[in-house]
């Protein structure tokens, strides 16, 4: 698998391995599991996951293959668009075991080229990192062959249902009672508008720096910047302000039709009950 690759990893999944985690039996240092996705040319996904029984014992490894063989099969039956795309490990580095473990879902014919995730739950260096590997073949021609472990990026991305559970839950670091009420679609958009015009007060910001040579220039952000500038629809102060307000009507008008069905399906239990 070429080294360019770049693998993409949602939420979801993280929450998954850190709730197994947690639920582990005492004796066991570390979780393993399936990673679920797709592909896409240079990319992997990583959409879900499962947690697959194993113990370490000394140089020993157990696994239960044909349990990840099973769930496999019936995750298949739910989601067949997702495929398995790897494993997963808890801890801060490859150890030897994990060689074994790759070797197992290298040899499996729905993954041939498999990608490993490691995500540090004991946070060694303060905090939770992650990483994400691929297996190279090694060694002399004619001896002993290995495997060796290269790193390859790894992006965290989120559909805009994610986002909304990650902002609830975050929002509740804030509170003392570790509560968070989710707020309103209003409220929502208010928000959204209210960080957009602090990011863009952040890159102004960033923007004068370098002019002025306060800040040193970075390549990559000053491409992202131009993809970013160039994405936006050229329209005039007039076609932009009627855009708005129509999305702004459509919204409105989305929340009375909801607030309405609410009440009126209120209205129709309290009658259910007097007629009782």
């Amino acid at each position: 698998m070429s080294l360019d690759l770049t693998v993409k990893v949602h939420p979801t999944v993280l929450f998954q391995i850190v709730d197994a985690y947690e639920r582990r039996t005492q004796d066991k240092a570390r979780i393993i599991g399936t990673l679920l996705g797709t592909y896409e040319k240079t990319n992997i996904e990583v959409t879900n996951c499962f947690c697959v029984p194993h113990a370490e014992v000394s140089e020993e490894l157990f696994i239960k293959m044909d349990f990840a063989s099973e769930m496999y099969e019936l995750h298949q039956q739910v989601a067949p668009l997702e495929v398995m795309v790897g494993w997963f490990a808890t801890g801060p580095e490859v150890t030897d075991h994990s060689v074994l473990i790759h070797t197992y879902y290298s040899k499996q014919a729905k993954c041939p080229t498999p990608i490993h995730l490691t995500l540090d739950t004991v946070m060694s260096n303060g905090r939770m990192g992650w990483k994400a590997y691929i297996s190279n073949p090694m060694g002399v021609p004619g001896g002993t062959g290995g495997t060796m472990f290269s790193p390859v990026p790894v992006e965290l991305v989120a559909h805009g249902a994610e986002l909304v559970g990650i902002n609830t839950a975050q929002n509740t670091k804030y509170s003392k009672t570790k509560t968070f009420e989710p707020q309103t679609d209003l409220s929502q958009f208010t928000n959204a508008v209210r960080n957009i015009e602090e990011m863009i007060d952040h890159l102004a910001v960033y923007v004068d720096d370098v002019l002025s040579g306060k800040t040193p220039p970075d390549a990559t952000v000053g491409r992202q910047l131009l993809d970013m500038v160039h994405s936006v629809p050229k329209m005039s102060q007039e076609e932009f302000d009627e855009m708005l307000n129509s999305n702004i009507k459509d919204l409105l008008m989305v929340v009375y039709l909801s607030q309405l069905t609410k009440t009126q399906i209120q209205v129709s239990e309290k009658l259910s009950h007097l007629k009782l």
